[in-house]
């Protein structure tokens, strides 16, 4: 028995396309450029629908559907889209973005070839202080005058790094030795791609506040310049749900229960059955749980009830 399929016409994003192969500048000589990509927001509509074709559903509907999908954290229709994106980074930014291993890499190789003539530099207002609570974190802004002595050493570290690797190549000490004293400052590239899902994962993490402020900037471009133009319904989806979303655990719904209902013994209760309140000699110890569900009460403009 013969079968007859309707033609498939492979996805495209104008707006993708025209930026093909263009790079967002991003950090002082860093960037991020679209190669290719594959899918759209239908291909995830027709993925979760099981279907051929454009499909039979109106605009709205499909909008619906990936919100939804979202919503209750569906994750293979996403799946169904894939990114191919060319980067320069630095190689401290870069060794956090490579723990995400749920992409294909190819990166730019110091055995084979010199390394980049490229490092980062911090300009004088950008020297950030230790964080004194996240210990992986950093805080304000060092003063002008002291960042001026740490760019102009910064400055001199490169130059002086650099020159010694030359200096190794010049007499004949092979690449993949001659790289070991490079800083972490220099650049490297890569080829990355990665599926829809796991790309809003990536983003999810080092977008947020806490990520380091230079890979924060690589997700900014790639999430607000890239995604939001090649799939714009799942990008909605994505900010409302899951980055500006907030979820919520059986305590805190349980504490956040009790608020509703004017009963702030029960939820002072409940926080101190979950450990969340106990004290020390300068009052209540540190509990990193509680000090987030803390964070949500005031936005949302509630009481805490222990305080």
């Amino acid at each position: 028995m013969s079968e007859s399929f309707e033609p498939i016409v492979r996805p495209r994003v104008p707006e993708l396309d025209a930026m093909l192969g263009q790079p967002f500048r991003v950090l002082d000589d860093g960037f991020v450029r679209v190669i290719d990509y594959m899918g759209d927001d239908a291909s995830i509509v027709q993925a979760a629908r099981v279907s051929y074709g454009a499909g039979t559903k109106q605009v709205h509907e499909d909008r619906g559907l990936i919100r939804y999908l979202m919503r209750h954290r569906h994750t293979t229709p996403f799946e169904m889209c894939e990114l191919k994106l060319h980067v320069r980074v630095p190689m401290d930014c870069w060794r956090q973005w490579i723990r995400h291993r749920s992409a294909s890499v190819n990166e730019y190789s110091t055995r084979y070839s010199e390394a980049i003539d490229a490092a980062q530099i911090t300009s004088e207002g950008e020297w950030r202080t230790q964080d004194a609570v996240n210990k992986q974190g950093s805080a304000d802004y060092l003063p002008v005058d002291t960042g001026e002595l740490l760019s102009r050493r910064e400055a001199e570290l490169q130059a002086m790094a650099r020159e010694i690797y030359e200096e190794r190549l010049a007499r004949g000490v092979a690449r993949e030795q001659a790289r070991k004293d490079l800083p972490l400052s220099t650049y490297t590239e890569a080829y990355w791609k990665i599926d829809l899902h796991n790309l809003l994962h990536f983003l999810s993490l080092r977008m947020d506040a806490h990520a380091q402020l230079e890979i924060r900037r690589y997700a900014e471009v790639i999430g607000h310049e890239i995604v939001a133009r090649w799939c714009p319904f799942a990008w909605e989806a994505f900010l409302d749900y899951r980055f500006h979303g907030a979820g919520l655990s059986r305590i805190e719904s349980e504490i956040l229960a009790a608020i509703g209902n004017g009963d702030r013994a029960t939820a002072q209760s409940r926080a101190e059955l979950a450990g969340w309140l106990l004290r020390g000699e300068r009052g209540l110890k540190r509990n990193r749980e509680r000090i987030e569900f803390e964070a949500k009460l005031r936005a949302w403009n509630f009481a805490i009830p222990w305080e």
